[in-house]
């Protein structure tokens, strides 16, 4: 039997396949933006983390290294595509947003440690 639910792994998948879509679309597209491109790439990877932690609250550390390198694969298949391009500034605003991400995920796990009068339900990792 899975250890993991299924309702907690679908939406970190949805989203990464979300990011990886919205990140190989061209530029020209009318496409959802916090106005500037690396607070785009910040934002994208802070979610993406919190959701990993929610899905494989155990893994957290190679999952921030995976995603940090699916960050990396992001930017090579956008130089791939000739309407895209590959920017370092783009992974480091990946790794700033996986660092908020888990500061933010931190956070919320230290919470639900804390709280004595939070339900099971409110807190993702088993055993809180």
């Amino acid at each position: 039997m899975n250890k993991y639910p299924w309702w907690r792994i679908a939406p970190f998948w949805i989203c990464l396949l979300g990011v990886l879509t919205l990140s190989l679309l061209p530029g020209t597209q009318n496409l959802p933006s916090t106005g500037w491109d690396k607070s785009n790439h910040a934002l994208a990877f802070a979610a993406l983390y919190l959701l990993a932690d929610l899905a494989y609250p155990r893994h957290i550390v190679r999952l921030f290294i995976a995603l940090l390198a699916f960050g990396g694969l992001i930017e090579i298949l956008q130089s791939m595509t000739g309407y895209r391009f590959a920017e370092w500034a783009d992974l480091l605003a990946d790794a700033i947003g996986l660092g908020f991400g888990g500061v933010a995920s931190w956070l919320r796990n230290r919470c639900c440690r804390s709280s004595t009068n939070q339900s099971a339900a409110t807190c993702s990792k088993s055993g809180q």
